[in-house]
């Protein structure tokens, strides 16, 4: 299973890059990375132009790649991931694309998602959330799409309910990242 984390936002709601945010002692890129590192070997971070070299340092010991148009938005930076993956890779895997911004789900969600055969997200109380995991067919969709078409309309997730406590969190506005290293401690209670 290869694995993108999608880092080249604008961070413009929140006034300050996304990736960046500190969370206790690292930053959030860091603490996602660390956290899937230890169930998928293969990591690719996408970044944009501002937050590339920090990124790579940070985070020296995965593939951290450059988006040079973000603005396409976020199907159009899993393109530039899954074509890094490609031009190193067999094309045929499953892929875990994890927002750097949606930062809630449980180890058992990603556990969930790391067996799971078929293209899903987990969802609580009837809403969708992230991250999500596409079949090596759902993977060539996304190749094949435009870079600027929302990705649920290239590709249909399964659904599976969690009780997650902090699924639905968001790392979009000032507000949201207010106690965020409290609510990522306890993510998994």
């Amino acid at each position: 299973m290869e694995c993108v984390i999608l880092a080249a936002g604008s961070s413009s709601r929140l006034g300050m890059d996304k990736a960046l945010v500190d969370v206790g002692s690292q930053t959030l890129i860091s603490w996602i990375s660390r956290r899937l590192s230890s169930r998928v070997a293969n990591i690719t971070i996408v970044a944009n132009e501002s937050n590339f070299a920090e990124i790579s340092k940070i985070v020296s010991d995965v593939n951290v790649i450059l988006n040079r148009n973000p603005h396409e938005g976020r199907t159009g930076s899993l393109k530039v991931g899954i074509d890094s993956i490609d031009s190193s890779r067999a094309e045929d895997y499953r892929l875990l694309v994890v927002p750097v911004d949606r930062p809630g789900f449980s180890d058992s969600t990603l556990d969930h998602l790391i067996c799971s055969e078929e293209t899903c997200c987990p969802m609580k109380e009837g809403r969708g959330g992230h991250p999500l995991v596409l079949t090596f067919e759902d993977v060539d969709k996304v190749r094949k799409s435009s870079a600027n078409s929302p990705l649920r309309e290239v590709i249909e997730a399964s659904r599976f309910e969690v009780l997650d406590r902090f699924l639905e969190l968001n790392i979009d506005t000032p507000e949201d990242i207010i106690n965020l290293q409290e609510k990522l401690q306890l993510v998994n209670e």
